[in-house]
């Protein structure tokens, strides 16, 4: 199926970016090509904010190292809050349909975190990818036996598996049961979030957008995960990584790198400053435009 190319902006006056995936290489680590790219958008008058699934206390380091002082936005919107970490805006599940979430989680063999606030809870303090998460956040999970009432706080509650097969299966029975009740998308292989419905970064990026008093057209958008694409259809333009799914690559007008070969600095450089998304077919061996080419297949990346 052909698709019809989106007329992308002449002017960009703001950059919104996921981080895990993204902004940040596997390891979590900025390297010194992004904090580089982010200080040039700043020299050239651009605004730069970031969107993520953190929570916003696990975005502290990001926000540090790059000197951002834009709102930030966590728990693919949950949680807007300015860079010092108070609450600008903040959407949190039902409570009735947070333990309906965490039951039915429990009920398809996965495992289920809980995000309240700042805190976050777990049962299992060996469970899957619970290390991995305390060295994306900066901070351990608070161990319990019963979520309780953070049930009735809950701003994220994420179903947690290596087996991602089990959470492909999940994912498409919870967004048939919690259609109107709950965002459901996956932010890693092995995380799959349930937020509420104006939680997530569709509707972030709009948010961002009145408090940066920028046009969502004037903002371009990275982003790798499953949770991206809602803010792509909403940017002027979108650009994918070369690490997405291609899935999520299909949904952007660009794609650009892996995340661990610099495609955030490569993608500003490219089609931020350099302007080659006003020229596509100029886009170059590293890049794939899904805007120029009607059939996306028929792309190619060297």
């Amino acid at each position: 199926m052909t698709t019809v190319p989106r007329t992308l902006p002449t002017t960009i006056s703001a950059v919104v970016s996921d981080v895990d995936g993204t902004l940040v290489t596997d390891d979590k680590t900025l390297t010194p090509a992004t904090v580089a790219a982010v200080a040039r958008l700043r020299s050239n008058d651009i605004a730069f904010a970031i969107v993520s699934s953190r929570p916003p206390r696990g975005l502290r380091m990001v926000i540090d190292a790059l000197g951002i002082t834009t709102p930030v936005a966590g728990y693919n919107g949950g949680l807007i809050a300015t860079p010092g970490l108070l609450a600008l805006t903040q959407h949190l599940l039902l409570p009735a349909i947070a333990r309906q979430v965490v039951d039915v989680i429990v009920a398809h063999g996965a495992e289920a975190w809980v995000f309240s606030g700042e805190d976050w809870l777990a049962q299992q303090p060996e469970g899957a990818y619970v290390d991995l998460e305390q060295r994306t956040i900066g901070y351990p999970p608070h161990i319990v036996a019963e979520f309780g009432g953070a049930l009735d706080s809950a701003v994220k509650i994420v179903a947690v598996s290596n087996d991602f097969g089990l959470l492909d299966k999940l994912e498409l029975h919870a967004r048939a049961v919690f259609a109107e009740q709950a965002t459901v998308a996956r932010s890693q292989r092995y995380y799959l979030d349930f937020t509420h419905p104006l939680a997530n970064k569709g509707v972030a990026l709009s948010e961002l957008a009145k408090l940066l008093a920028i046009p969502v057209t004037e903002i371009a958008v990275l982003g790798d995960g499953g949770n991206d694409v809602a803010m792509f259809g909403r940017s002027g333009l979108s650009i994918a990584m070369g690490n997405a799914s291609p899935d999520v690559q299909r949904a952007a007008d660009f794609v650009t790198d892996h995340n661990s070969r610099d495609g955030f600095a490569k993608a500003i450089d490219k089609f931020v400053l350099g302007g080659s998304r006003l020229n596509p077919s100029a886009s170059g061996s590293a890049f794939e435009s899904h805007t120029a080419n009607k059939d996306p297949m028929k792309s190619g990346r060297a």
